[in-house]
């Protein structure tokens, strides 16, 4: 079982940041694209800089969804579904599926009810940090970027709200 942590609300469509191992070592790089005309990018960089997967989101869609790229390649489709009371994501491509409390940060990826990776929100020295726990590393890519697009609904949503309540007052 491999350890990834990112801390928390670092996921930017312009910012940079780093993912770390368990020994506190960098291992990847994530930065954003704010404005791109086929919708906003989050590329995952190894830490020589090369491209090895990439987060884009799909503009002019009802409800949010986004595109996983592994090596140059589209290997998942990730929508939000209309769901009450609760997050729902339909991941398309691996046969994926998402189970658990995506609001607070402590979820699983399972494909044929077997645990691909889970996302537990943990306080390290470092402050408030998710943890990333992936059982197979051939997958690593793939989950990581899986991650980091439903933390960027959540966060777009989050955005939202704030700026209606603000707008209401």
């Amino acid at each position: 079982m491999k350890k990834l942590y990112m801390k928390q609300q670092v996921f930017s469509w312009t910012d940079k940041f780093t993912v770390k191992d368990e020994n506190d070592q960098d291992i990847y790089l994530i930065e954003g694209d704010m404005i791109v005309i086929g919708g906003k990018k989050l590329h995952i960089k190894d830490m020589d800089g090369n491209e090895i997967g990439m987060v884009q989101q799909k503009l002019l869609s009802l409800m949010p969804k986004f595109f996983v790229f592994v090596n140059g390649n589209q290997v998942a489709e990730i929508k939000k579904k209309i769901a009450f009371f609760k997050a729902k994501y339909v991941i398309e491509g691996p046969n994926w599926k998402v189970k658990g409390s995506i609001l607070d940060h402590d979820y699983t990826i399972e494909e044929n009810d077997e645990e691909i990776a889970s996302l537990h929100k943990v306080w390290l020295s470092w402050g408030d940090a998710f943890e990333l726990n992936i059982k197979d590393g051939t997958n690593e890519i793939m989950a990581l970027a899986v991650v980091i697009a439903i933390d960027c609904v959540q966060a777009m949503q989050e955005e939202t709200t704030s700026i209606s309540l603000h707008s209401t007052t």
